[in-house]
């Protein structure tokens, strides 16, 4: 899946969030492998799952913040 905008990122549900980082994951293992073996046709693409990466881990931090203070207000 080629998702680079953090709004498409907003746009999906917490399960697709969770499918995409896995994907994400396993793909940069496979380019951590390649560039190993020295088989890496774009470095660039090592850096781009990165971030995908880290925009995912933020998006859910924050919305599980929001949930915690959606909590604490209620009560």
């Amino acid at each position: 899946m080629n998702v680079t905008k953090m709004s498409e990122l907003r746009d999906m549900s917490s399960e697709q969030l969770e499918i995409v980082l896995n994907e994400a994951k396993d793909t940069l293992f496979r380019l951590r492998l390649q560039a190993r073996m020295e088989r890496l046709d774009s470095p660039s693409e090592l850096k781009k799952n990165k971030r995908l990466i880290a925009r995912i881990l933020t998006l859910q931090s924050l919305r599980s913040k929001q949930q915690e203070h959606k909590q604490t207000k209620s009560k």
